[in-house]
Order: structure tokens, then sequence, then C-alpha cells
């Protein structure tokens, strides 16, 4: 498969494997998997989206993986809050979300030559990045 190549890719699915198994021992059953789901949503909508026949739909399924990234940080911040990610696991995982949000805008915008978010600021541990 070509996009396995694709380096956002690698990156989408490194995430997916570390939040997937950082995750694993919370008890919250609900939010576990909402962020399971998530985040092999990520790099899935990617793959899904290289192996469709056009750009446009490319472009799209790269919309619904930012999405999808966006949802992850939002339970990451709700896990890290809530008790069930130490400090470190969850900056961590953060800051990986937050790269391959930016990865995935840059591909959208190379694509389409730009992309439906101004410059973003993304705040981990009170520092934008």
């Amino acid at each position: 498969m070509e996009y396995e190549k694709l380096r956002v890719w690698q990156e989408a699915y490194a995430l997916a494997s570390e939040a997937y198994k950082a995750i694993t021992p919370c008890k919250d059953y609900s939010l576990k998997d909402q962020i399971r789901r998530s985040a092999v949503s990520v790099p899935s909508n990617i793959a899904e989206g290289e192996e469709r026949e056009t750009v446009k739909e490319s472009v799209r399924f790269l919309y619904i993986a930012k999405g999808s990234c966006g949802e992850l940080y939002t339970q990451l911040l709700l896990a890290r809050d809530f008790g069930y990610l130490d400090e470190s696991t969850a900056s961590h995982l953060l800051t990986k979300a937050t790269f391959v949000s930016k990865m995935i805008a840059s591909l959208i915008k190379y694509r389409v030559g730009n992309v439906k978010e101004a410059d973003a600021a993304y705040h981990v541990d009170n520092k934008i990045i």
C-alpha cells in the first residue's frame, strides 16, 4: 500500500498505537473506547483517502482524519484531567497529536492549495505550539 510510505500516515499510526496502549488500564470504558476509536480513525482515514481515485476524495478523508485528531486531542486532555493519564504520557501524546494534525493540514494545503484553518495556536501545558 502506497500510503504506508507517507510520513503523516506513519506518525498517525504510531500515535494510534501509543494512545491505544496508554489508555489500556483505564476503567472508564466509555472514554477509553472513544480514545481508541478516534486514535484509530486518524491513520485509517488517511489510508482510505489515499486509496481513493481523486484528489477531492483524498482531501475529504484528510479532513476527516484531521477532525479525528482534534477529537483525540480533546479526549486526551480529559483523560489527563480525570487522572487516567499521567502528565508525562499525556503531554507526549498531546504534542504528537498536534504534530500529526499540522502534518495533515500541510498535506491538505499541498493537495488543494489551502486548508480551512488559519494558523492555529495549540496549547499544551500552558505553552503555545
